[in-house]
C-alpha cells in the first residue's frame, strides 16, 4: 500500500561518528558515512551483493536505481527509459550484473523487471494485470527463487513466484479484510534460508507474520501484539537466525498510538511485545548487520535511526535524520537511504 511522503533536510554531513556507548566488552561503535547518490530520488530500498559486499544496489521513486562497486564511495545513478513514472520500492540483487527492480503501485504501476547486464537494459518480467492488485514486497530464497506479494484482494493475497527469475506465476492465499503490506523498504517480506520466508502485514485487525518453510507452497499466520487496523500494523521484519526475529512497524503517516515491535524466538510461530525505537512514528525497514561482535538489528524510519544489540529489548540511537530503508551485506556494512537520493554507509568498528 502507498505511503505518504514527509519533506525531510537533506543530511549534509560528510562524516558523523556516534559515541554510543558499549554493551558489553568489544562492542563496536558504528561509524556513519554520507555518500553521493548522484541522484536527489526518494531512495526506498538497499540490496547488496552476496557474492561480494562492496557492490550495493539502490532504488527508488521516478524510475531511479543506482549502483556501487566499491562500497558507496563512488555511485552511478540511472532512470529506467520511459518507466519515469514507477516507484522502485523494492530490489534484489546478485552481483553487478544480475537484478531485478520491483515497482510498487495499482494495477499496472506494479510489476518486476530484470536486468542481466548490470542495468544497460531490462525486461519486464512480471506484469500486474490485476487493477485491484498493490505489490508491496519481493524476497528470495537462492538466484533463481523468489516471490513478491501484494495487498489483498477480495479478501485474497496475491502472490507471485518464480523459479527461475524469469517467470512468475500468480497464486494467493486468504487474508483478513483489508490487510496488506507497507510499501516503505522492501523489508516487509524476507527470505532467511533454502525455503524459509516471512512476510509483514498490517491495515487489518489483527497485524500478522506469515510463514513459509516450503518456499511459499504454505503459508502459516502468527498474530502480532503491533498496533492495528487501517494505516498501521508491521511494517518490516528481520531474522538473525533461524528462530530469533524482530517485526516492526506503527501508525503510518502519523505519530504511532501503541506498541510498535515485537520479537519471536520461535522462528516466527509466536510474537511477544519488545520496547519500542527511540525516534518517534512509525518504523519503516529494519535488517540485522552480522558483526564480529554479534548481530546488531538497525531499524529506520522518516523521524530517525536506531540500533539494538538484543532483539529490541534495549534501543541506541543513531541518527535523527529522515530513512526509508536499510540494508546490510555479509562483512555487516550497511546503507541506508530515504528522501533527495540520501545514502549513508554504516561500518561497525
Amino acid at each position: 500500500m502507498s505511503l505518504f511522503v514527509f519533506p525531510m533536510q537533506q543530511c549534509k554531513r560528510a562524516l558523523l561518528v556516534l559515541a554510543a556507548s558499549a554493551c558489553g566488552a568489544g562492542a563496536q561503535t558504528p561509524v556513519l558515512t554520507v555518500q553521493q547518490s548522484q541522484t536527489t530520488a526518494l531512495l526506498q530500498a538497499v540490496s547488496v551483493s552476496a557474492r561480494d559486499p562492496q557492490i550495493v544496489w539502490v532504488s527508488g521513486h521516478a524510475g531511479t536505481y543506482a549502483k556501487s562497486s566499491d562500497g558507496g564511495s563512488t555511485w552511478s545513478a540511472f532512470v529506467m527509459p520511459t518507466k519515469e513514472k514507477l516507484q522502485f520500492r523494492d530490489l534484489h540483487a546478485i552481483d553487478g550484473v544480475r537484478a531485478w527492480l520491483m515497482a510498487a503501485g495499482t494495477g499496472a504501476a506494479s510489476g518486476i523487471f530484470a536486468t542481466r547486464d548490470g542495468g544497460h537494459t531490462w525486461t519486464a518480467s512480471f506484469v500486474n494485470r490485476d487493477t485491484l492488485a498493490f505489490y508491496d514486497c519481493m524476497a528470495f530464497f537462492d538466484e533463481s527463487h523468489g516471490f513478491a506479494f501484494s495487498d489483498a484482494v477480495n479478501s485474497r493475497m496475491p502472490i507471485v513466484s518464480t523459479s527461475d527469475g524469469e517467470r512468475w506465476l500468480v497464486a494467493d492465499i486468504a487474508s483478513q479484510d483489508g490487510e496488506g503490506g507497507f510499501a516503505a523498504s522492501g523489508t516487509c517480506a524476507i527470505a532467511t534460508g533454502a525455503g524459509t520466508a516471512f512476510i509483514a502485514t498490517g491495515s487489518a485487525t489483527t497485524p500478522r507474520v506469515l510463514r513459509t518453510t516450503d518456499r511459499g507452497a504454505t503459508w502459516a499466520a502468527a498474530a502480532l501484539p503491533l498496533v492495528g487496523g487501517t494505516g498501521a500494523g508491521a511494517t518490516s521484519v528481520a531474522f538473525r537466525d533461524n528462530d530469533h526475529g524482530v517485526a516492526l512497524g506503527g501508525v503510518i503517516g502519523g505519530t504511532a498510538v501503541g506498541p510498535r515491535a515485537s520479537r519471536s524466538s520461535d522462528g516466527g510461530r509466536t510474537w511477544t511485545l519488545a520496547s519500542d525505537p527511540p525516534f518517534a512514528g512509525a518504523v519503516y525497514g529494519a535488517a540485522y548487520a552480522q558483526t564480529s561482535g554479534g548481530p546488531i538489528l538497525v531499524a529506520v524510519g522518516p523521524s530517525g535511526a536506531a540500533y539494538t544489540r538484543d532483539d529490541a529489548n534495549t534501543w541506541t540511537m543513531l541518527d535523527a535524520a529522515a530513512y526509508w530503508s536499510v540494508g546490510f551485506g555479509s562483512a555487516g556494512t550497511g546503507w541506508m537511504v530515504g528522501p533527495k537520493g540520501r545514502i549513508v554507509r554504516i561500518d561497525w568498528r
